[in-house]
C-alpha cells in the first residue's frame, strides 16, 4: 500500500502527539500522583520552571558524550580495520572483545572513580567503553565480508592487499560504519548518564539522581526527555550524512 510523502514525513510527529495525549489522559483518569508517574503537562511545567539548570546540565552531558564518542570512533575504526583485515587478528582479538563487551558497565564505573576520581574522567571513559564495540564490529564486518571474486579480480589487475583494503574495503564499509555510529551515539549517552548518576558532580545524570532522591519525578522525567532529544538529534545527523555520502548503497530503497 502506497502512502503519501507528506504523511510519511509527519508520521513521527503525529504518533508522538497521540502518545502524549494518551499518556496525559491516563494520568488524569487514574489520578496518578506526580511523585509516582508524572504526565506530560507536569513535565513541561518543569521545563518552564527549571529551563536554565536543565539546559546547563544537558550541555555538560552533551559535550562529555561527544568527547567519549570521538575517542570511540578513532579506536573503533583502527581496531575494526585490524580485525577485519587479518584472519589472525580476528581469531585472537574478537573473542576477547565480546567478553569485555559483556561486562556490565555499571560495574566498571566504581573502578574508574578510584582511578580518575569524581568528575569528567569516568563520564568520558564510560561513554567510550560502551560505544566503541559496535563501531569495531561493523568496520570489521565490512572488511571481512568483501566478496572473494571481487578481490580476485583486483589482484589480477595488479592491486596489492593494502590497495584492496583502502580503495575498496573501506568505502564498502561506509554503510556499516554509519549504521554503527547511529547505534553507538545512543549508547554513548547511556554511558555518560550512568557515570554521572554514579560518580558525577554535574550533568543530566547527576540532576536526575538528585531529583529522584527528592521524589521530584517530573524534573527527573524532564532530564530523560532531554537525553532522548539529544540522542535523536545526533541519530538524525548521522542519517543525513549517510544519505549524502553513501547514496550508492541505498539506491534500491530510494527507488522503492
Amino acid at each position: 500500500m502506497k502512502t503519501s510523502p507528506s504523511l510519511e514525513r509527519w508520521s513521527p510527529v503525529i504518533l508522538l502527539i497521540i502518545v502524549l495525549l494518551l499518556w496525559q489522559a491516563a494520568v488524569m483518569i487514574f489520578q496518578i500522583p506526580d511523585y509516582i508517574f508524572p504526565g506530560p503537562w507536569q513535565i513541561g511545567s518543569q521545563f518552564s520552571e527549571f529551563s536554565g539548570p536543565l539546559f546547563e546540565a544537558a550541555w555538560k552531558t552533551f559535550w562529555v558524550t561527544l568527547l567519549g564518542f570521538g575517542i570511540s570512533i578513532v579506536v573503533g575504526v583502527l581496531l575494526g580495520f585490524l580485525i577485519g583485515s587479518s584472519r589472525l587478528a580476528y581469531t585472537a582479538i574478537y573473542p576477547l572483545m565480546v567478553a569485555f563487551n559483556a561486562v556490565p558497565k555499571a560495574a566498571v564505573v566504581p573502578i574508574l572513580v578510584v582511578w580518575f576520581g569524581i568528575g569528567l574522567g569516568p563520564g568520558v571513559l564510560t561513554a567510550f567503553l560502551i560505544s566503541f564495540f559496535p563501531i569495531t564490529v561493523n568496520i570489521a564486518t565490512g572488511l571481512a565480508t568483501l566478496e572473494p571474486e571481487l578481490e580476485d579480480v583486483l589482484r589480477v589487475l595488479g592491486a596489492k592487499r593494502w590497495d584492496v583494503l583502502i580503495k575498496v574495503g573501506l568505502p564498502r564499509s561506509l554503510p556499516f560504519f554509519y549504521g554503527s555510529l547511529k547505534v553507538a551515539i545512543t549508547l554513548a549517552f547511556v554511558g555518560t548518564v550512568l557515570a554521572e548518576m554514579t560518580a558525577g558532580d554535574s550533568g543530566i545524570g547527576y540532576l536526575m539522581q538528585t531529583a529522584g532522591s527528592q521524589q521530584r519525578l517530573p524534573l527527573a522525567f524532564a532530564g530523560l526527555v532531554l537525553i532522548g532529544a539529544m540522542a535523536m538529534a545526533m541519530y538524525e545527523l548521522f542519517s543525513w550524512v549517510e544519505r549524502h555520502t553513501t547514496a550508492w548503497a541505498h539506491r534500491g530503497s530510494h527507488a522503492a
